[in-house]
C-alpha cells in the first residue's frame, strides 16, 4: 500500500503503478482468503441440501432443462416470482414511494450511438480464446492465471519459472491482447476441458447485439444496465419536477450481459433484474435534506485505504465517515484540486458526499428489513484501478456467502459523465438551472446559423444541424470561427453523420448578458440493485436445517418477502367443513394475504413441514371438529390444551362481526 501511495505521489510509468496495484490486490486476496478460513464456520450451512431445496419446491432452476439447460440463465418458479415480486415490491415502498422517486420504465433494445456515447461499446469487453476442436469459450486473463498458479503451485517447476509466473499474473490486469497471446504461446497454454490449441486473443464485448428493424440498418443493443433510459430521458423527467434540483428518478428492469464463463448460480448469470435508482443534485451541493436521520447509523466499512495497509473492514458511523470529507466538499469546483480530493477520499477512505453516504445508510436499512444477515454484510470501496469509466467514488455493499463476499449493491457516484457524454453526442443540453443570489454579466459567444442556407443545403437534417450550433459551448464556436476562416469549411461530426459548413450558413455573435440563472450539469448519485444476487443472499442467509434431524431443511425468510404469507392447515378432511375453509380463504384473499390452503392428506406435522420448506411465516390451524368434540362432551378443554399447547383465541360475537367470515369456531393463529 505505502508503495503504491508513493509510485502515485511521484508520478511513476503507468505500468509501474499497475503492477504494484495487481501485487495489492494479490496480497489482498490472499489475507481476505486467510481471514475467512480462521473466521468461525457456519458448520450448519450445506449448499448442496439448499440448492436441493430450491429446486424441488421450484424457487428457480436452470432455463430450458429438458434441452439440456443453458449455463448463466435460469427460470423462477412460482416461488421465486412470489419472492421476487415481494422483493421488488418492498424495495418499490421503501425507496421510490417513501423518497418520492420518479419511476420509469424504458426501453430493453438500445441504439448503438447511445452507448458509444456512454463508453459501453469500447469499454465493455474482455479477451476470449476459443477451443479450435469444440468451440468452447474461455476468458483469457482467467484461463492464464488459472494455469500458471497450477505451474507455480507443481513441486517439479523451477523456481526461476514459479517466478516468472508469479510476475505475470501481477501484471496480467496491465497486460495488452499482444501480451496475452505471447503467453498462451511461451507456456503452450491448452484448453484444460480437452488439452486441443486455443485460438488467437478475441476481443469479445459483453453485450448482446442485434439489429433493430427489418433492413438490419439500425444496429442495437440489448441494454447492459437501465441506466442510461433514465439519462436521455433527463430533460423530460427535470420539467416533470418543475426544473427544481435535487431529484432521484428509478427503474425496474432486466439487463443482458453476453458472460463468457457464468457461474455460481445466480450470482452471475446473462440476464438478470436490476433495480437503479439515479439521483441528480448540484454537483458543488451534495447536501441531503435527510442525512440527519441516518447520520448515527453505523456500516461496516472496508475502505480503500484500508484494503492497501492490510486492515479489516471497521465499523463506523456514517456520519462521522462523511464528516471526515467536508473540508474536501469545498474545493470541487475546481477539476484539478477535485481530482486531488478524490484520490485523498480513496487514501483515506472517506465517503465523499452526504448523498452518497445517506443512499449507502438507506441501503443497508433496506437490506436488513429484507432478511440480510448484518454480520454477514459491509461496505467495501472500489480502488482506483477497478472504478468504472463512468465513477468517480464507488462503494459496493457485499454480502458473505459461501462463494465469499459477492457484489449485491453499487453505490456510485457518477459525477455528471452520462449527462455530459449524452450532450456531446447528441447537440441536446442535458442541464438545469440554478438561480443566482445575484444577477452577473457573461460574456457570450454563439453560432447563429443562416436557416434559409442551411435548410437548402441539409434539408430534413436542417433542425439537426441547427440544434447542433444552438449547443454548442464557446470553444466549439471559435473552433468552427477558425476553421472557417482558414478554409472556408467546417465538417461537424452529428451522431456519426458529417455535415459540412460553410462561411454563408452561420455567423458567429460576441456579446454581453446579465442573467439571474446558471446552467449546471447535475451529478448524479447511482444506487444499483442486482435483484438476483440479493435473492440468492437472502437463500443463504436463511436457510435452515432442523436440530437434530439435518434431513429435514427449510427458509426462515422474514414475512414482508416470505413467497406466501400464511397456509391454512385443516385438521378434518370432513367434507361438512369445506365450505368453512373455502370462506376462510375467500376472507384472506379479501384483505389480500397470500396464502395456501393445505388439505391433503397426511399427518399435520409433515404438511407443518412442507409449509416451512417454502418459509411461510404464519399458519392458521382451522379446528371444527375439536369444536364439535367439545360441544358433544367427547373430549375435555385440559385435554385439547394437553394436545395443542397454543394460546387459543375464542372469538365472541363482536370479533365475529368484526370478521370477514361468521363462525361458532374456535380457531388457534
Amino acid at each position: 500500500g505505502d508503495l503504491v501511495r508513493s509510485l502515485k505521489t511521484n508520478g511513476a510509468p503507468e505500468l509501474d503503478v499497475k503492477k504494484a496495484v495487481a501485487e495489492l490486490k494479490l496480497r489482498k486476496k490472499i489475507l481476505e482468503d486467510k481471514e475467512l478460513a480462521l473466521a468461525p464456520s457456519d458448520a450448519t450451512f450445506d449448499r448442496a441440501k439448499m440448492e436441493d431445496l430450491l429446486r424441488r419446491r421450484f424457487f428457480y432452476d436452470q432455463s430450458f432443462a429438458i434441452y439440456g439447460g443453458i449455463t448463466g440463465q435460469f427460470d423462477f418458479g412460482p416461488m421465486g416470482c412470489a419472492l421476487k415480486a415481494n422483493l421488488l415490491n418492498a424495495w418499490r415502498s421503501f425507496f421510490v414511494l417513501e423518497e418520492q422517486m420518479l419511476e420509469v420504465d424504458c426501453s430493453v433494445l438500445t441504439p448503438e450511438p447511445v452507448l458509444k456515447a456512454s463508453g459501453h461499446v469500447d469499454r465493455f469487453a474482455d479477451l476470449m480464446v476459443k477451443d479450435i476442436g469444440t468451440g468452447e469459450c474461455f476468458r483469457l486473463d482467467h484461463l492464464i492465471k488459472a494455469h500458471l498458479e497450477k505451474l507455480a503451485a507443481d513441486k517439479k517447476t523451477s523456481q526461476a519459472t514459479k517466478e516468472e509466473c508469479q510476475d505475470i499474473v501481477v501484471k496480467l490486469d496491465g497486460m495488452t491482447k499482444q501480451d496475452m497471446s505471447d503467453v498462451i504461446q511461451k507456456f503452450n497454454i491448452h484448453s484444460p476441458l480437452t488439452g486441443n490449441e486455443l485460438t488467437e486473443p478475441i476481443e469479445f464485448n459483453l453485450m448482446f447485439a442485434t439489429q433493430i428493424g427489418p433492413s438490419g440498418l439500425i444496429k442495437g443493443f440489448l441494454r447492459p444496465e437501465t441506466a442510461q433510459g433514465i439519462f436521455v430521458n433527463f430533460k423530460r423527467l427535470l420539467e416533470f419536477n418543475q426544473g427544481r434540483l435535487p431529484f432521484a428518478a428509478a427503474q425496474i428492469g432486466n439487463a443482458f450481459r453476453n458472460e463468457i464463463s457464468p457461474r455460481s448460480g445466480l450470482i452471475r448469470v446473462r440476464e438478470f433484474t436490476m433495480a437503479e435508482i439515479e439521483h441528480f443534485c448540484d454537483p458543488n451541493d451534495k447536501q441531503h435534506p435527510k442525512f440527519d436521520s441516518v447520520k448515527e447509523t453505523e456500516l461496516l466499512l472496508y475502505s480503500a485505504c484500508n484494503q492497501m495497509d492490510g486492515k479489516s473492514a471497521e465499523i463506523i458511523r456514517i456520519g462521522d465517515a462523511v464528516q471526515r470529507g467536508l473540508v474536501a466538499n469545498q474545493t470541487l469546483g475546481d477539476k484539478i484540486v477535485a481530482k486531488l480530493v478524490l484520490v485523498i477520499f480513496w487514501f483515506q477512505g472517506l465517503v465523499a458526499n452526504q448523498t452518497l453516504g445517506y443512499f449507502m445508510a438507506r441501503i443497508q436499512q433496506f437490506l436488513i428489513l429484507v432478511g440480510i444477515d448484518t454480520s454477514k454484510l459491509r461496505f467495501r470501496q472500489h480502488m482506483s484501478n477497478e472504478m468504472a469509466h463512468y465513477a468517480c467514488d464507488c462503494w459496493d455493499a457485499e454480502m458473505l456467502t459461501s462463494y465469499g463476499w459477492i457484489e449485491c449493491v453499487g453505490c456510485a457516484d457518477r459525477s455528471a459523465f452520462d449527462l455530459t457524454q449524452h450532450t456531446k453526442a447528441t447537440g441536446v443540453r442535458l442541464a438545469a438551472e440554478k438561480k443566482l443570489q445575484e444577477p452577473k454579466v457573461i460574456e457570450v459567444t454563439e453560432a447563429v446559423p443562416n436557416k434559409s442556407v442551411v435548410g437548402k443545403a441539409f434539408k430534413k437534417d436542417a433542425k439537426i444541424v441547427q440544434d447542433y450550433l444552438a449547443a454548442l459551448q464557446k470553444d466549439g464556436v471559435v473552433e468552427i470561427q477558425k476553421a472557417l476562416k482558414e478554409s472556408g469549411e467546417y465538417v461537424a461530426t452529428i451522431n456519426d453523420v458529417n455535415y459540412k459548413l460553410t462561411k454563408d450558413m452561420l455567423i458567429v455573435k460576441n456579446y454581453q448578458k446579465t442573467v439571474h440563472v446558471e446552467e449546471i450539469i447535475p451529478s448524479v448519485i447511482e444506487p444499483s440493485f442486482g435483484i438476483g444476487r440479493i435473492m440468492y443472499a437472502l437463500f443463504e442467509h436463511n436457510f435452515r436445517m432442523r436440530e437434530g434431524d439435518e434431513q429435514r431443511t427449510f427458509l426462515s425468510l422474514p414475512p414482508v418477502v416470505a413467497p406466501l404469507k400464511c397456509s391454512v392447515l385443516p385438521l378434518s378432511g370432513n367434507a361438512e367443513f369445506q365450505p368453512f375453509v373455502k370462506q376462510l380463504s375467500q376472507g384472506l384473499t379479501r384483505l389480500d394475504v397470500s396464502h395456501k390452503v393445505d388439505d391433503s392428506s397426511g399427518s399435520i406435522g409433515r404438511r407443518y413441514a412442507r409449509t416451512d420448506e417454502i418459509s411461510i411465516p404464519f399458519g392458521l390451524d382451522v379446528l371444527p371438529s375439536v369444536v364439535r368434540d367439545l360441544s358433544y362432551g367427547k373430549t375435555t378443554w385440559t385435554q385439547v390444551e394437553s394436545a395443542y399447547p397454543k394460546k387459543f383465541l375464542e372469538l365472541n360475537k363482536e370479533a365475529e362481526d368484526k370478521a370477514h367470515w361468521r363462525s361458532k369456531f374456535t380457531d388457534t393463529i
